[in-house]
This record gives structure tokens, sequence and C-alpha cells, in this order.
């Protein structure tokens, strides 16, 4: 994929994510995502969507390690000792998104999507995620799917973010 082009997302991605929007918005949520990778991409790329005529639905926002550190928390210490791929970064990075802004579900990922392992020696296909709602636990999921194509692990990333953000809408909305 050249440097200059968006990531672009496909037509069945996007009605999946209009789907869930549909779910955030049936139980009164709001969510903010944050994303410590690059999905196998420059950061500077437009997230866009078949069709976007230069608009996006939605953006994800990449965070380097600084910002991991500063705009939300995570330990410094244990970036050093344990590196960006893990269930406690998830973690740290969920709580942080969720204490700094007005939404009621965060969602926090962290992986390795390739094309090689990371410099502390993740696997390609390792992704930890963690779904964190106002007044509940954290829900961590650690996904091995083993070494494929960037654009295949970001695309099961993708759905498996929108499974996690659809099931806490479900379960809000089933609970009230």
């Amino acid at each position: 994929m050249p440097d200059d082009t968006a990531l672009i997302i496909s037509p069945a991605v996007k009605q999946r994510g209009q789907s869930v929007l549909q779910a955030l918005k049936a139980s009164h949520m709001s969510t903010v995502t944050a994303v410590p990778c690059t999905a196998g991409t420059d950061r500077r790329r437009p997230l866009a969507h078949d069709g976007a005529k230069g608009r996006a639905p939605w953006w994800l926002c990449y965070l380097h390690e600084g910002a991991k550190i500063r705009a939300l928390g995570v330990s410094a210490q244990l970036l050093k000792e344990h590196g960006a791929v893990n269930e406690e970064v998830v973690r740290q990075l969920a709580a942080g998104a969720l204490e700094r802004s007005p939404a009621s579900l965060s969602l926090a990922i962290s992986g390795v999507l390739g094309p090689e392992q990371d410099e502390d020696g993740n696997p390609v296909g390792l992704v930890y995620f963690c779904a964190l709602a106002k007044g509940k636990a954290p829900l961590i999921v650690r996904e091995r799917w083993g070494k494929q194509a960037p654009e295949q692990l970001l695309c099961l990333t993708i759905n498996r973010a929108f499974d996690l953000i659809e099931s806490s809408a479900k379960s809000k909305t089933e609970i009230a």
C-alpha cells in the first residue's frame, strides 16, 4: 500500500460499523477508542471507507509511547519492562481513555499486525483488547490469530473491536 493512500475500509466493515453505532445509540452509550499501534500503516494516513468522498464516519487515534504515558496515564515502567502489547497496558489505556473523556465506554487495542514481530518479540497476530464501561469490570480479550497479511489482521481486529462494543452496548440495554 503506497504511503500516500488512505486505509480503505470495505463496505462490509462500514455496514458493521453502522450496526454498532445503532447499538450504541439504542443503549444511550458513547465510546472512546485508544489504539496504540499503527495497524501496519503510516500514522499520518486518514481512515476512510469506500465512497467516503473525503469524509470518514470515524477516526482512529494512534498513540505513540509518549502519548500513552502523558495522555492516558499508562505506566512508563510497565511499558519499559513489558512493552506495549499485553493485558495490563490495554487495561490502563482503557481506564485512562474513559477517565479523560465524556464517553460511557472505552475500548483499547494493542497488538502486532506485522508484517514482522514487534521490537519486544511479540508475534504477528497477537492482539489484546479491553472494553471498559463506567461502573463495570474490564473485559480483556487476547487473540492469537497467527501470522497473516496485515490487512487481514486489521480486518479481524476491527471486527473483534466491533463485537466488544456491540456486546457492551447490548448488555447495558438488557440490564436497563
